[in-house]
């Protein structure tokens, strides 16, 4: 019989103490900063199961003891504030039919499905049981438009797609695009939907298909180096780009999970980031169940009441969260959170962007506490620089390494720098949660990788004491509220509306989202500027993309700075917008 999600469940309690789990006893903080282990030693410190090989559903689900189990993993807050608890055994045990039914359909090791759903408990128990049939996972942000879906199921090659109603018609409008696309799985909480069984792709109900599975299912374990999930990263130049991951990243992600978020099992953890990007994946999924620990995941939108009364309400003691989250909060000034209690709250990480320091001084004063901030990326796949337990921090610093990484600043022939210089930021990590290729594009993975360092794209310094501070992108990629967006994306949308001839994207400096997208674009002829076809030609991105791609500003220009190759400047735009020197233009086109 399968589990109606639907249905509130009172079965399990919501928290409960437990005194076994994976962790033997953890590592003080101040001993992984004196004797930093290897991965192996971690891996043995975390005790987790790994039988002939790995699963990432044993690690986080299957492999738990008793005592474990039967406690609560998802403590689920909808968006309109309806509460379901949902133990580590239900989740294990749903999961399964789901890999029976996916088993049944005929689905392949290392098929491409893709969750583009709300966040709800059955993307938890798909995610979960996709990896159990060694496909590989790719998760979707539910506000991505039909262009940013066709470019990434298209080059995935997608099999299968997991969505909602509300979300279906965006994969409606672009199937057709995607021949590899063979089914579709709706999941309709309401039970209202029903399959078009004229439909050029099969279409599948979640509660109907699952329905006659067993709950019982054997995972295969393979090597840690097996595809689990990928994460699709945007570049300056070309269409998103897939960066792949394997089954044994669990371990960096279980031992940051440990070591920096500092959760243990009797904690009742909230990470705010959705599993469409890779935070709500590492440690909105596979660091936290992997520990055993209580995760609390809010479906609805942001707003500083509700945020404020969810940590109140259930007693949140870990919180990882964005710094623009953090900024938005601080908008609505000190008074309102000191209407709430926080009195469970110990602990509170932050990623996506740099965390100013600003934040900091605010945190101490209304949460009594530090907020440390982290530095990974989806290619890293897991925390690679950060402030933590044990560390002072210092405002404004990334941190130091996580033990097992080495990390270094780089001149432009790749070769270290002194200390207090600023270059190029590289790692040289053997940690397992590193992406092992870019789908389909070996060539620009390889790339990455010079004199054994692995590029991250961004420049940084490091002082005398270790600590590394960042300075800001390589390339023109866009952080905007912790989004990374490329241009290319931005400027292949734009120049899809009838009115626009070419498009150049740059990122403005914002306070509270760390940048801005800002267009330039040129008209074709016979169309005029007005504010009514500028506002038409931002919400056409918005419809395309999604909401964070959308320009706050867009600019008529007559032609856009480009080399005699064609290539846009965007360096050039970028200038011109701040009132900076332009630097060299001898490759422009006219000068």
């Amino acid at each position: 019989m399968s589990i109606d999600f639907t249905q509130k469940q009172s079965v399990v309690p919501a928290i409960g103490v437990v005194e076994t789990a994976h962790l033997t006893s953890p590592m003080n903080p101040w001993d992984c900063e004196k004797n930093p282990p290897s991965w192996d030693a971690m891996h043995t410190q975390l005790n987790l199961p790994k039988a002939t090989g790995y699963n990432q559903s044993t690690v986080c689900l299957d492999g738990h003891p008793d005592a474990i189990l039967n406690k609560t993993a998802l403590l689920w807050v909808s968006a309109t504030h309806e509460v379901e608890h949902h133990s580590f055994l239900e989740l294990s045990l749903a999961s399964n039919q789901v890999a029976n039914a996916l088993t049944a359909l005929g689905t392949n090791p290392q098929d491409r499905i893709f969750l583009f759903l709300e966040r709800i408990p059955e993307l938890y128990v798909s995610f979960f049981g996709g990896l159990k049939c060694h496909a590989i996972l790719c998760p979707i942000f539910p506000a991505f438009g039909p262009e940013a879906l066709l470019d990434r199921l298209q080059d995935a090659e997608a099999s299968i797609v997991f969505t909602s109603p509300a979300l279906k018609p965006r994969i409606d409008a672009i199937a057709s695009q995607v021949p590899s696309l063979k089914t579709i799985v709706v999941v309709d909480r309401a039970h209202q939907w029903q399959p078009n069984p004229s439909a050029s792709v099969q279409e599948l109900d979640y509660y109907q298909w699952i329905a006659p599975q067993s709950r019982q299912f054997t995972v295969a374990h393979t090597p840690a180096e097996t595809p689990s999930i990928m994460h699709y990263t945007s570049g300056t130049t070309g269409k998103p780009k897939g960066a792949l991951h394997q089954h044994g990243a669990c371990i960096a992600q279980a031992a940051t999970a440990q070591w920096v978020l500092d959760l243990s099992v009797n904690d009742v953890y909230w990470c705010t980031a959705d599993p469409g990007w890779v935070t709500g994946t590492s440690y909105g999924i596979f660091g936290p169940w992997a520990l055993g620990v209580t995760q609390l995941v809010f479906e609805g939108a942001f707003k500083p009441e509700t945020w404020y009364s969810i940590l109140e309400r259930f007693n949140v003691s870990v919180w990882y969260t964005a710094p623009t989250a953090l900024r938005m909060l601080m908008k609505h000034g000190s008074d309102l959170p000191k209407s709430y209690q926080f009195k469970a709250l110990r602990h509170i990480c932050s990623v996506g962007e740099p965390l100013n320091p600003e934040a900091i001084v605010w945190g101490r004063d209304v949460f009594d506490q530090e907020i440390y901030d982290t530095w990974w990326q989806t290619e890293t796949g897991s925390i690679h620089i950060t402030n933590r337990i044990g560390l002072p921090v210092r405002l404004g610093s990334m941190g130091k390494p996580f033990p097992g990484v080495e990390a270094c600043v780089l001149d432009d022939t790749f070769t270290p720098l002194p200390l207090g210089s600023e270059g190029a930021l590289a790692l040289k990590s053997a940690a397992p949660s590193m992406f092992k290729t870019y789908w389909n594009n070996q060539s620009k993975y390889e790339s990455r990788f010079k004199n054994g360092w692995y590029l991250t794209g961004d420049r940084a310094s490091v002082d005398t004491d270790g600590y590394f501070w960042f300075v800001g992108r390589e390339d023109d990629v866009i952080n905007t509220a912790g989004h990374l967006v490329g241009p290319f994306e931005v400027e292949s949308a734009l120049v899809h509306h009838p009115a626009v001839a070419e498009a150049g994207v740059i990122g403005l400096p914002c306070p509270e989202r760390m940048e801005v997208i800002k267009a330039y674009i040129s008209l074709k002829t016979g169309f005029v500027e007005t504010p009514e076809l500028l506002k038409e030609i931002a919400l056409f991105v918005r419809s395309k993309l999604a909401a964070h791609a959308m320009p706050r500003e867009i600019e008529v220009i007559e032609s856009l700075p480009k080399t005699r190759s064609g290539k846009i400047m965007r360096r050039v735009l970028k200038a011109r917008a701040l009132g900076l020197p332009e630097g060299d233009t001898s490759t422009l086109e006219e000068v």
